[in-house]
């Protein structure tokens, strides 16, 4: 295998980088807090807290959890939106010598049960809006202790008391619950300032997170994240992108969820370790109040899926924001579609440069370099350390050009999935992570994905990956958000069937056919156009072509 990617490489990218020039996740915590002690950290709702007292927040959260007589490597989860708050859990749990199951607060009771058993989670550190879902578990589970938090409890008095109060009350968005063994999650806070803090030992292979993932496509499995992988990911981005940043001076839009691997790493992780200020936003679908936000900082970089830069591009007053301060636009989670891309930097200036990852390899792969200039409709370059192969049903190396699934070598790749021995070995064969994408390298190393395995659709022996039947649709005029599935035929198998959501409400089936029909060979154009008023979609924005074919 040559590395032809790496000629691409900027000047200043390294092809290489020490998985171990840190020993753990603590040690490049504990680095970044002394050294910009006096800078913001992180922001949510007009309050920031500083490097320096997130040293110390985090510092008796640790402290009370290890009074609860929690061990070393115990699982700890996380439920909740981006607040404040989810940092100081978050980093809290790591300086323990913890380790971090990170939980989508919107899941079912169901969904619930199944990771905190699985995991076999010991606290949970929960908002209040979600306890009811607890509350139809909790005999179900096993937890040492449930601290509980509400949306205004990191704000300063009276802001904190007034959004708590509005939130439970005004806005009834805290149904009842009824929770054994629960303590309020500031109250943690003064316990263990009280207690005494023992900085453990942690060893590269101690588990730092338990990220869950594989939920829509069968039973929900727990990738093994280690203190090296995670350590391994932030140097690779950061050698990628270091050139392009300035130590202290980053301003992160954080945008997309903690709890999600892409928002965790690319901005959580690694903007902390060159001490940027990371504005958490708690519910960006509420685009008017996201642009308003947006408005009030001078941001470097943004992070998102396709669906949510969309839908900003499609928001009053966004337009008119500062850009001037934007060096980095990272699309990744989902394919971002060139009407969008282009859109993007027609508005911005900036170009939205793609990335790939998963969440079994911590999660970034490969990424288009700092210095390219317009979106190329491509994944990117692997990453330092990272190689990347294209290969047949065989497993066998393909030659450049030709499709095939992406399979993924480097430190980032996970230990395994947690108690799925099975599941692991399917995953990786001998230490390449077989990722179950669809793509093509060109004759300069950049990569381009062409589907989910799963997602493609066969028409009459011919397969039609369902990404190019969107960026087509997606690039009328006339249509807002499109997704392409495979539907049961007879004669030729499958046939494609696209669902719409429209921009302008003339826009009607045969129009929309008939520009198909310029732009894409005969049996690629789709068969069914299904209008509906929004597409069914993840708490992160992707779009759940599984839930259309289902229906």
């Amino acid at each position: 295998m040559e590395k032809i990617w790496l000629k691409r490489y900027p000047n200043g990218v390294p092809t290489e980088i020490d998985p171990d020039h840190y020993a753990s996740l603590v040690d490049i915590f504990e680095e970044s807090v002394k050294k910009y002690k006096d800078s913001p950290a992180f922001s949510n709702m007009d309050h920031e807290i500083t490097y320096g007292e997130l040293d110390t927040l985090t510092e008796q959260f640790a402290a009370y959890l290890q009074g609860l007589g929690l061990k070393k490597g115990d699982p700890v989860a996380v439920m909740m939106p981006n607040l404040l708050q989810y940092p100081v859990a978050l980093f809290g749990i790591l300086r323990a010598g913890m380790t971090v199951v990170n939980v989508n607060p919107l899941y079912t009771a169901r969904e619930l049960k199944h990771q905190l058993n699985d995991s076999k989670t010991k606290a949970i550190v929960i908002l209040k809006n979600f306890a009811e879902t607890l509350t139809k578990i909790e005999k179900d589970v096993k937890l040492d202790k449930v601290i509980l938090t509400g949306i205004g409890d990191m704000l300063p008095a009276p802001k904190g008391w007034i959004v708590n109060f509005v939130v439970k009350y005004v806005k009834k968005m805290v149904p009842a619950y009824s929770l054994s063994n629960t303590i309020e999650f500031n109250e943690t806070l003064k316990i263990g300032s009280k207690k005494t803090y023992t900085r453990p030992e942690i060893a590269g292979d101690a588990l730092a997170f338990l990220q869950y993932t594989g939920g829509t496509t069968g039973v929900s499995k727990g990738a093994m994240l280690t203190h090296r992988n995670m350590v391994a990911n932030l140097d690779q981005i950061s050698a990628f992108i270091l050139p392009r940043l300035t130590d202290g001076k980053e301003v992160v839009i954080t945008a997309l969820p903690l709890y999600h691997i892409f928002a965790l790493t690319a901005n959580c992780l690694a903007f902390l370790k060159f001490g940027g200020k990371n504005i958490l936003i708690t519910n960006p679908r509420d685009m008017p109040a996201f642009v308003k936000e947006l408005s009030k900082h001078k941001f470097t970089m943004i992070s998102g899926v396709n669906t949510l830069f969309n839908g900003l591009l499609h928001t009053p007053g966004f337009k008119d924001l500062d850009f001037s301060h934007l060096k980095i636009a990272l699309g990744g989670g989902m394919a971002v579609q060139r009407a969008v891309a282009e859109n993007w930097e027609k508005v911005t200036g900036s170009a939205l440069l793609e990335g790939y990852g998963l969440t079994e390899c911590s999660p970034v792969v490969t990424a288009n370099p700092f210095d390219i200039e317009h979106y190329t409709g491509s994944i990117g370059i692997p990453l330092p350390s990272t190689d990347v192969i294209i290969v047949d049903e065989d497993g066998k190396e393909l030659p450049q050009g030709e499709t095939g699934e992406i399979w993924a070598k480097g430190p980032q790749v996970m230990a395994g999935y947690l108690g799925r021995q099975e599941d692991t070995d399917k995953s990786i064969k001998d230490g390449w992570f077989a990722t179950g994408d669809m793509g093509t390298m060109d004759e300069h190393g950049f990569f381009r994905i062409v589907d989910r395995k799963k997602d493609m659709i066969l028409v009459s022996g011919f397969n039609v990956y369902p990404n190019e039947i969107e960026d087509v649709v997606a690039s009328h005029p006339k249509v807002l958000e499109v997704a392409a599935v495979g539907v049961e035929h007879e004669a030729s198998g499958e046939v494609v069937k696209i669902v719409v959501v429209k921009k302008d409400q003339s826009l009607g089936e045969k129009e929309l056919i008939d520009y198909c029909r310029e732009n894409l060979t005969a049996y690629k154009v789709p068969k069914i156009v299904e209008f509906r008023d929004e597409l069914p979609k993840t708490n992160v924005g992707k779009i759940l072509r599984r839930e259309l074919r289902d229906n």
